[in-house]
Protein backbone atom coordinates (compact mmCIF):
# COMPACT_ATOMS: atom_id res chain seq x y z
CA UNK A 1 0.00 0.00 0.00
CA UNK A 2 1.21 3.35 -0.96
CA UNK A 3 2.57 5.07 2.40
CA UNK A 4 1.82 8.93 2.58
CA UNK A 5 3.48 10.71 5.65
CA UNK A 6 2.41 14.16 6.15
CA UNK A 7 5.36 16.24 8.06
CA UNK A 8 4.27 18.47 10.57
CA UNK A 9 5.64 21.64 12.92
CA UNK A 10 4.37 23.84 15.62
CA UNK A 11 2.39 25.63 15.14
CA UNK A 12 0.69 23.62 12.27
CA UNK A 13 -2.28 24.68 9.81
CA UNK A 14 -5.16 22.36 11.08
CA UNK A 15 -6.74 23.01 7.23
CA UNK A 16 -3.29 21.83 4.90
CA UNK A 17 -3.33 18.78 7.23
CA UNK A 18 -7.33 18.51 7.13
CA UNK A 19 -6.42 18.47 3.18
CA UNK A 20 -3.92 15.53 3.13
CA UNK A 21 -6.35 13.85 5.98
CA UNK A 22 -9.54 13.79 3.82
CA UNK A 23 -7.85 12.88 0.60
CA UNK A 24 -5.34 10.18 1.76
CA UNK A 25 -5.97 9.18 5.57
CA UNK A 26 -9.86 8.81 5.70
CA UNK A 27 -11.49 5.02 4.70
CA UNK A 28 -14.57 5.73 3.11
CA UNK A 29 -17.38 3.05 3.07
CA UNK A 30 -17.91 1.25 -0.49
CA UNK A 31 -14.32 2.15 -1.54
CA UNK A 32 -11.14 0.72 -2.18
CA UNK A 33 -8.55 1.86 0.39
CA UNK A 34 -5.31 2.84 -1.62
CA UNK A 35 -3.13 4.84 1.00
CA UNK A 36 -1.57 4.01 4.47
CA UNK A 37 -1.31 7.61 6.06
CA UNK A 38 0.31 9.05 9.18
CA UNK A 39 2.06 12.07 10.57
CA UNK A 40 5.31 12.71 11.80
CA UNK A 41 7.07 15.90 13.46
CA UNK A 42 10.76 16.47 14.17
CA UNK A 43 10.73 15.94 17.54
CA UNK A 44 7.23 13.49 18.62
CA UNK A 45 4.53 14.64 21.06
CA UNK A 46 2.19 17.70 21.50
CA UNK A 47 2.01 19.33 18.22
CA UNK A 48 0.27 23.23 18.58
CA UNK A 49 -1.88 24.09 15.95
CA UNK A 50 -4.12 27.21 14.53
CA UNK A 51 -7.05 25.80 15.91
CA UNK A 52 -5.70 26.42 19.59
CA UNK A 53 -5.38 23.18 20.22
CA UNK A 54 -2.47 19.88 20.38
CA UNK A 55 -1.94 17.23 18.52
CA UNK A 56 -0.20 14.29 19.52
CA UNK A 57 2.32 12.81 16.64
CA UNK A 58 3.99 10.11 18.11
CA UNK A 59 6.18 9.48 14.57
CA UNK A 60 9.62 11.06 14.49
CA UNK A 61 11.42 12.14 11.05
CA UNK A 62 12.21 8.27 10.69
CA UNK A 63 8.77 7.76 9.16
CA UNK A 64 9.90 9.45 5.77
CA UNK A 65 12.35 6.73 5.27
CA UNK A 66 9.74 4.81 4.38
CA UNK A 67 7.04 6.95 2.78
CA UNK A 68 6.31 7.06 -0.78
CA UNK A 69 4.83 10.61 -1.28
CA UNK A 70 5.90 13.38 2.03
CA UNK A 71 2.96 15.87 2.06
CA UNK A 72 4.63 19.46 3.77
CA UNK A 73 0.99 21.15 5.08
CA UNK A 74 2.39 24.31 5.22
CA UNK A 75 5.46 25.63 6.55
CA UNK A 76 4.64 28.88 9.03
CA UNK A 77 6.11 31.29 10.25
CA UNK A 78 7.39 31.18 6.13
CA UNK A 79 10.44 32.66 7.43
CA UNK A 80 11.47 30.19 10.27
CA UNK A 81 14.73 27.80 8.99
CA UNK A 82 14.37 24.25 7.73
CA UNK A 83 16.61 22.37 10.94
CA UNK A 84 19.15 20.76 9.27
CA UNK A 85 17.86 17.52 10.59
CA UNK A 86 14.44 17.36 8.48
CA UNK A 87 15.97 19.26 5.30
CA UNK A 88 17.97 15.98 5.44
CA UNK A 89 15.49 13.50 6.29
CA UNK A 90 13.60 15.47 2.71
CA UNK A 91 16.57 14.88 0.85
CA UNK A 92 17.39 11.44 2.03
CA UNK A 93 13.65 10.19 1.11
CA UNK A 94 13.77 12.00 -2.13
CA UNK A 95 16.76 10.34 -3.57
CA UNK A 96 15.13 7.25 -2.56
CA UNK A 97 12.52 8.02 -4.84
CA UNK A 98 9.67 9.35 -2.72
CA UNK A 99 7.21 11.99 -3.80
CA UNK A 100 7.11 15.69 -1.96
CA UNK A 101 4.21 17.33 -1.89
CA UNK A 102 4.03 21.38 -0.29
CA UNK A 103 0.84 22.71 0.37
CA UNK A 104 0.63 26.53 0.06
CA UNK A 105 3.28 27.89 2.53
CA UNK A 106 4.98 24.12 2.79
CA UNK A 107 6.69 25.38 -0.77
CA UNK A 108 8.93 27.69 1.58
CA UNK A 109 10.40 24.01 3.49
CA UNK A 110 10.86 22.27 -0.17
CA UNK A 111 12.91 25.69 -1.79
CA UNK A 112 15.05 25.65 1.40
CA UNK A 113 15.79 21.97 0.34
CA UNK A 114 17.25 22.89 -2.93
CA UNK A 115 14.81 20.42 -4.71
CA UNK A 116 13.09 23.59 -6.31
CA UNK A 117 15.90 25.21 -8.11
CA UNK A 118 15.60 25.81 -11.68
CA UNK A 119 11.63 24.93 -11.35
CA UNK A 120 8.94 26.35 -11.98
CA UNK A 121 6.86 26.22 -8.19
CA UNK A 122 3.44 28.27 -6.89
CA UNK A 123 2.43 29.62 -3.48
CA UNK A 124 -0.61 31.93 -1.97
CA UNK A 125 -0.26 35.14 -4.28
CA UNK A 126 0.44 36.73 -0.81
CA UNK A 127 3.78 35.24 -0.23
CA UNK A 128 4.11 34.82 -4.38
CA UNK A 129 6.98 38.17 -3.95
CA UNK A 130 8.08 36.98 -0.97
CA UNK A 131 8.89 33.10 -2.47
CA UNK A 132 10.77 35.02 -5.44
CA UNK A 133 12.89 37.19 -3.49
CA UNK A 134 14.42 34.80 -1.18
CA UNK A 135 14.68 31.95 -3.54
CA UNK A 136 15.54 33.74 -7.04
CA UNK A 137 16.88 30.00 -8.58
CA UNK A 138 12.70 29.22 -8.04
CA UNK A 139 10.42 30.31 -10.93
CA UNK A 140 7.55 31.36 -9.07
CA UNK A 141 3.80 31.26 -11.07
CA UNK A 142 1.48 31.83 -8.79
CA UNK A 143 -1.59 32.02 -11.15
CA UNK A 144 -1.28 28.20 -11.13
CA UNK A 145 -3.42 26.13 -8.68
CA UNK A 146 -0.44 23.63 -9.00
CA UNK A 147 2.32 22.37 -10.09
CA UNK A 148 3.26 19.19 -10.41
CA UNK A 149 7.26 17.56 -11.67
CA UNK A 150 6.90 14.16 -10.95
CA UNK A 151 8.92 13.96 -7.90
CA UNK A 152 8.28 17.60 -6.53
CA UNK A 153 5.14 19.23 -6.25
CA UNK A 154 3.34 22.50 -4.95
CA UNK A 155 0.07 24.08 -4.29
CA UNK A 156 -1.17 27.88 -4.09
CA UNK A 157 -3.49 28.67 -1.35
CA UNK A 158 -4.74 26.28 0.83
CA UNK A 159 -7.35 25.64 -1.01
CA UNK A 160 -5.94 24.37 -3.81
CA UNK A 161 -4.13 21.50 -1.75
CA UNK A 162 -7.53 20.30 -1.96
CA UNK A 163 -6.86 19.83 -5.77
CA UNK A 164 -3.29 19.30 -5.70
CA UNK A 165 -4.13 16.11 -3.90
CA UNK A 166 -6.85 14.98 -5.74
CA UNK A 167 -4.18 15.55 -8.40
CA UNK A 168 -1.83 12.96 -7.38
CA UNK A 169 -4.27 10.03 -6.69
CA UNK A 170 -5.60 10.97 -9.75
CA UNK A 171 -2.30 10.02 -10.76
CA UNK A 172 -1.90 6.92 -8.99
CA UNK A 173 -5.13 5.08 -9.64
CA UNK A 174 -6.55 7.67 -12.04
CA UNK A 175 -9.44 10.04 -13.24
CA UNK A 176 -12.51 7.95 -12.70
CA UNK A 177 -11.37 6.64 -9.02
CA UNK A 178 -10.38 10.39 -8.34
CA UNK A 179 -13.43 11.98 -9.41
CA UNK A 180 -15.68 9.18 -7.45
CA UNK A 181 -13.96 10.32 -4.52
CA UNK A 182 -14.00 14.33 -5.26
CA UNK A 183 -17.72 13.56 -5.52
CA UNK A 184 -17.60 11.28 -2.08
CA UNK A 185 -16.06 14.55 -0.66
CA UNK A 186 -18.81 16.44 -2.08
CA UNK A 187 -16.01 18.49 -4.07
CA UNK A 188 -16.36 19.20 -7.77
CA UNK A 189 -13.36 16.80 -9.93
CA UNK A 190 -11.05 18.40 -11.61
CA UNK A 191 -9.33 16.48 -14.88
CA UNK A 192 -6.08 18.66 -15.09
CA UNK A 193 -4.13 21.30 -13.31
CA UNK A 194 -5.97 24.58 -13.64
CA UNK A 195 -4.46 28.23 -12.91
CA UNK A 196 -5.15 30.31 -9.54
CA UNK A 197 -8.21 32.83 -11.00
CA UNK A 198 -8.98 36.13 -9.08
CA UNK A 199 -12.77 35.24 -10.08
CA UNK A 200 -12.52 32.31 -12.80
CA UNK A 201 -12.77 33.15 -16.26
CA UNK A 202 -15.13 36.24 -17.18
CA UNK A 203 -18.82 35.08 -18.41
CA UNK A 204 -18.21 34.91 -22.16
CA UNK A 205 -15.00 32.61 -21.63
CA UNK A 206 -16.51 30.51 -19.21
CA UNK A 207 -19.35 30.11 -21.46
CA UNK A 208 -16.92 29.18 -24.39
CA UNK A 209 -15.32 26.13 -22.49
CA UNK A 210 -19.14 24.89 -21.24
CA UNK A 211 -19.78 25.13 -24.95
CA UNK A 212 -16.45 23.23 -26.29
CA UNK A 213 -16.58 20.44 -23.23
CA UNK A 214 -20.17 19.18 -24.78
CA UNK A 215 -18.66 19.40 -28.63
CA UNK A 216 -15.15 17.47 -27.93
CA UNK A 217 -16.02 14.71 -30.68
CA UNK A 218 -17.09 17.66 -33.32
CA UNK A 219 -14.58 19.16 -35.68
CA UNK A 220 -13.23 22.08 -33.55
CA UNK A 221 -10.28 25.13 -34.29
CA UNK A 222 -9.29 27.98 -32.75
CA UNK A 223 -10.78 29.76 -35.19
CA UNK A 224 -14.50 28.75 -35.00
CA UNK A 225 -13.92 29.37 -30.82
CA UNK A 226 -12.93 32.45 -31.72
CA UNK A 227 -16.04 33.14 -33.73
CA UNK A 228 -17.98 31.63 -30.96
CA UNK A 229 -17.03 34.33 -29.05
CA UNK A 230 -16.81 37.15 -32.27
CA UNK A 231 -14.00 37.65 -31.56
CA UNK A 232 -10.38 37.46 -33.10
CA UNK A 233 -8.20 34.02 -32.68
CA UNK A 234 -5.37 36.40 -31.93
CA UNK A 235 -7.84 38.21 -29.43
CA UNK A 236 -9.15 34.78 -27.82
CA UNK A 237 -5.50 33.74 -27.71
CA UNK A 238 -4.78 36.71 -25.19
CA UNK A 239 -8.01 35.66 -23.11
CA UNK A 240 -6.61 32.77 -22.85
CA UNK A 241 -3.10 33.40 -22.12
CA UNK A 242 -4.65 36.34 -19.14
CA UNK A 243 -7.10 33.86 -17.81
CA UNK A 244 -6.00 30.57 -17.73
CA UNK A 245 -2.22 30.75 -18.56
CA UNK A 246 -2.46 28.62 -21.54
CA UNK A 247 -3.10 28.92 -25.90
CA UNK A 248 -6.44 28.04 -27.03
CA UNK A 249 -5.17 25.00 -28.92
CA UNK A 250 -3.04 23.19 -25.62
CA UNK A 251 -6.81 23.68 -23.60
CA UNK A 252 -8.51 21.65 -26.37
CA UNK A 253 -5.85 19.35 -26.56
CA UNK A 254 -5.81 18.86 -22.92
CA UNK A 255 -9.29 18.23 -22.30
CA UNK A 256 -9.83 16.07 -25.37
CA UNK A 257 -7.05 13.72 -23.71
CA UNK A 258 -8.33 13.77 -20.06
CA UNK A 259 -11.80 13.01 -21.92
CA UNK A 260 -9.52 9.74 -23.74
CA UNK A 261 -8.49 8.73 -20.70
CA UNK A 262 -11.88 8.86 -18.43
CA UNK A 263 -12.93 6.77 -21.21
CA UNK A 264 -10.03 3.94 -20.83
CA UNK A 265 -10.64 3.59 -17.12
CA UNK A 266 -14.53 3.34 -17.36
CA UNK A 267 -15.19 1.61 -20.52
CA UNK A 268 -14.27 -0.94 -23.32
CA UNK A 269 -14.41 0.72 -26.22
CA UNK A 270 -11.81 0.21 -28.88
CA UNK A 271 -8.90 2.96 -28.71
CA UNK A 272 -10.27 4.06 -32.30
CA UNK A 273 -13.57 4.78 -31.00
CA UNK A 274 -12.74 6.60 -28.45
CA UNK A 275 -10.07 9.12 -30.91
CA UNK A 276 -13.51 9.49 -32.60
CA UNK A 277 -15.45 10.52 -29.79
CA UNK A 278 -12.77 12.69 -28.01
CA UNK A 279 -12.33 14.89 -31.28
CA UNK A 280 -9.04 13.49 -31.92
CA UNK A 281 -9.88 11.42 -35.24
CA UNK A 282 -7.74 8.27 -35.36
CA UNK A 283 -6.57 6.07 -32.86
CA UNK A 284 -2.66 7.03 -34.48
CA UNK A 285 -3.60 10.53 -33.90
CA UNK A 286 -4.20 9.57 -30.48
CA UNK A 287 -1.36 7.03 -29.54
CA UNK A 288 0.47 9.61 -30.95
CA UNK A 289 -0.63 12.57 -28.85
CA UNK A 290 -1.20 10.48 -25.80
CA UNK A 291 2.29 9.28 -25.88
CA UNK A 292 3.67 13.01 -26.27
CA UNK A 293 1.13 14.04 -23.04
CA UNK A 294 2.19 10.92 -20.74
CA UNK A 295 4.78 8.78 -22.24
CA UNK A 296 2.84 5.82 -22.36
CA UNK A 297 0.25 4.28 -24.91
CA UNK A 298 -3.47 4.54 -24.51
CA UNK A 299 -3.34 0.60 -24.61
CA UNK A 300 -0.92 0.53 -22.00
CA UNK A 301 -2.53 3.12 -19.87
CA UNK A 302 -5.64 1.07 -20.26
CA UNK A 303 -4.02 -2.15 -18.89
CA UNK A 304 -2.13 -0.28 -16.19
CA UNK A 305 -5.19 0.73 -14.57
CA UNK A 306 -7.58 -2.29 -15.06
CA UNK A 307 -5.06 -3.81 -13.19
CA UNK A 308 -4.95 -1.85 -10.21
Amino acid sequence: MHRVVALVRPVQSTFELGCAVEVFGTERPGMPRHYAFETCTETPGQVPTTGGYAITVARGLEALETADTVIVPGWLPVEEPLPERVREALLRAHARGARLAAICSGVFALARTGLLDGRSATTHRARAEQLGREFPNVRVEPRHRFLDHGDVATSAGAGAGLDLCLHLVRSDHGAAFADRLARHMAVAPHDEPSPVLDDGPDDGLAGLLAWVEERLGAPLSVDLMAGQLNVSPRTLARRFAEQLGTSPGAWLLTRRLAAARTLLERTDLPVEAIATRVGLASAVNLRRRFRAALATTPGAYRQAFRGR
